[in-house]
């Protein structure tokens, strides 16, 4: 089921928008051409983004999309169009150019559209748990706190430049189709980053918060959920210990990665690998394909017996959690891989019912009114080991290690299989115990080898929600909000690499 609404309700500016008028003329119309199956959708999707320069403001950005779509199934087919024009008139010829264009794509269309069964969500309501419109704060409140943060780590020793940048979103969403779903969704999300720069003998370095992207409201900025003086404070002295640290010695470690490092390995090599449209070769033509291929379903040993990934639209906060998908199925949970081996994928209706997998995990969303809506990623997390270890008991097991901190650079193949990743800061481990940083650091596997090697998850203490705002998929590109749990894990006999030295061979 999906999570409780939020007590306020959705944006009334939404509300008196006239949706389920334009909702009548499009499926009406859509019934009279003969569809199987017909939905529209009615979003309005506002956007800040702010990006500062030391302590001036360098760029700002304000931008509202309203418009809505109309997608059909006509003798077997899909059919879609979309428009800005919030009529019936509009919502009626959408119907009619959705028809047409089902009607141009049938002889490029090898199988007939069936679309697993979905109860009927009548009148249904969601909004995502936030306090504070960011759009309600004024902006040189907006401003002032982004550059009161800059101009704190300025100030401080050893650095030479700031860069930050803060990205707000406030989704609106109305979706009916012909079954009798009607449902209307309001979420808000929110990331703030900051990075400090030094320039010096040593050369240049940086170090940026880690405070991930979440969907929560303007009370993010200050102090709910993160505490982002607190990190701005310790920033100066990471970055001058950084900046001196010695270059890694390439060759096998064991690994501890916290969560704001291990969110983005999950990413790519778990959450899009288990994309069923990827696994079916849908997405080969732009994104790849995926070595986690549907017949491997039930038998593919993913990774350690201690690894358990789910998928889901219902975490508290999370970037992908929702009431109800763009095709009117319930948000859920759902396992992905259990004890090491994958069990599960992301679907939409039309893959759950072509593969008889039972109905949607409800996996279809789209960026904009202007997009169909497609296959993409829920919140897809690593669950901590109920009984699991600290990240300080983890480290204290490991006699020859590194200790890694935060997301960076990242590379991974088509097929989702061969990668390597960086980060923000490495700390060696010697006989259980934090040396120092080290830098040049990349880990570098398979995704089978690497999830292979995970000996522990840690516990819940360690359990952090990461995650992207800007996940691609897709021609033409959409872009989704996107959350990764984790905690801590301890990785065995991992192969590092010195980025440095790989550079320059």
């Amino acid at each position: 089921m999906p999570p409780p609404p939020d007590a306020r309700g959705v944006d009334p500016g939404f509300t008196a928008l006239p949706l389920r008028e334009l909702a009548d003329a499009a499926l009406a119309r859509a019934a009279d051409l003969g569809c199987s199956y017909a939905d529209l959708r009615v979003e309005r999707i506002r956007e800040g983004v702010r990006t500062f320069r030391d302590t001036s403001l360098e760029s700002s950005t304000d931008h509202t999309t309203v418009g809505l779509a109309v997608r059909v199934v006509h003798d077997g087919v899909w059919g879609f169009a979309s428009g800005i024009g919030l009529t019936t008139t509009t919502a009626a010829a959408l119907a009619e150019r959705a028809v047409a264009t089902a009607r141009v794509s049938k002889p490029l269309t090898p199988h007939r559209v069936e679309l697993a069964d979905e109860p009927v969500h009548r009148d249904a309501t969601w909004v995502s748990s936030y306090e504070v419109d960011p759009f309600a704060v004024d902006e040189s409140e907006r401003q002032g706190r982004m550059l009161e943060l800059s101009g704190a780590l300025l100030a401080a020793p050893g650095v030479s430049h700031t860069s930050a940048m803060l990205h707000w979103v406030h989704e609106n969403k109305f979706f009916a189709n012909l079954a009798g779903t009607t449902t209307t969704q309001e979420r808000v999300r929110i990331h703030p980053q900051l990075t400090a720069v030094s320039v010096g003998d040593h050369g240049f370095a940086t170090m940026r918060t880690l405070a991930p992207p979440v969907g929560r409201g303007w009370e993010y900025l200050t102090g709910t959920g993160w505490d982002l003086d607190a990190e701005v404070a310790a920033i100066p002295a990471l970055l001058a210990e950084h900046a001196v640290a010695p270059s890694v010695e390439a060759g096998r470690y064991d690994l501890v990665i916290e969560p704001s490092n291990l969110f983005l390995t999950i990413h790519e090599s778990i959450g899009h690998a288990t994309e069923l449209d990827r696994a079916l070769g849908y997405e080969a033509a732009y994104a790849g394909t995926s070595f986690a291929t549907f017949d491997q379903l039930g038998t593919l040993h993913y990774g350690s017996p201690v690894m358990n990934v789910t998928g889901d639209r219902v975490v508290d906060r999370g970037l992908a959690s929702i009431g109800y998908d763009d095709e009117g199925v319930a948000g859920t949970s759902f396992d992905i891989v259990s004890g090491g081996t994958l069990v599960g994928y992301q679907l939409n209706r039309q893959m759950a019912a072509e593969k008889d997998l039972g109905p949607s995990n409800g996996c279809a969303y789209a960026d904009s009114p202007g997009h169909i809506p497609m296959q993409r990623m829920p919140n897809v997390s690593l669950a901590a080991d109920p009984q699991g270890p600290s990240t300080e008991e983890m480290i204290a097991d490991v006699e020859r290690g590194i200790y890694v901190v935060g997301d960076k650079s990242w590379s991974i193949d088509m097929q989702r299989y061969n990668f390597q990743f960086t980060g923000q800061r490495f700390y060696r481990i010697e006989n259980g115990r934090l040396a120092g940083q080290v830098k040049d650091v990349a880990y570098q596997a398979t995704t089978t080898d690497f999830w292979r090697s995970m000996e522990a998850a840690g516990g819940p203490e360690t359990y952090v929600l990461g995650g992207v705002l800007n996940c691609g998929k897709g021609q033409p590109g959409q872009t989704a909000p996107v959350s990764h749990g984790c905690p801590s894990a301890l990785f065995r006999g991992v192969n590092v690499l010195n980025t440095a030295a790989e550079g320059t061979a």
